[in-house]
């Protein structure tokens, strides 16, 4: 069996986890979010302890697949809704900047044209300084993927740095060309 599969979750205060057939509803603070189960998968809850358990045996391939895939995704659920998750990204570059206008991210990045992103749904998006940008939400798989979506426009190329990348990403210089005498 898993090993993160057999631990429990222990949902904080202002947290509701309802289980309705084989679908999965969480709600905190900041949102709600739901999920439907896998057939493989039981989920148990005793007052504030969630509990997951292959159905069966236990020795189907496919339940123990999934057995610490669901409550990995359970998991982010519970810190979503009460705590949140957040992606920096620092935008690098002579003269680069973003701003917010209403529902609308707006990059300066080089290109002869502003690059526009709608903000998905359920997502809080800010810019503290015009080189910066935070995107918060209670779903950590929409957090990242704006994110990814955001920085695929200009990564991080690596021989002057310039591009938009993660906050505390490494990035590494290569030398250019060198003439040899």
């Amino acid at each position: 069996m898993s090993r993160i599969g057999k631990a429990p979750i222990t949902l904080p205060s202002g947290v509701s986890l309802d289980l309705i057939g084989r679908e999965v509803a969480v709600k905190g603070p900041k949102g709600n979010l739901t999920l439907t189960l896998r057939p493989e998968i039981d989920l148990s809850v005793d007052g504030a302890t969630v509990t997951f358990e292959p159905n069966g045996s236990g020795a189907n391939r496919a339940a123990r697949a999934f057995h610490g895939m669901t409550r990995a995704l359970v998991n982010n659920m519970v810190l979503g809704v009460s705590t949140g998750f957040e992606k920096t990204l620092d935008i690098i570059g002579v003269g680069w900047n973003s701003k917010i206008e209403g529902t609308t991210l707006t990059l300066n990045i080089g290109f002869c044209h502003p690059v526009l992103f709608a903000v998905p749904e359920g997502l809080q998006t800010v810019c503290p300084t015009p080189t910066q940008i935070v995107i918060t939400g209670p779903d950590k798989q929409a957090v990242g993927q704006f994110a990814a979506r955001i920085r695929k426009v200009r990564p991080p190329e690596p021989y002057k740095g310039k591009g938009i990348r993660y906050k505390g990403e490494v990035v590494r210089r290569k030398t250019g060309k060198s003439f040899g005498s």
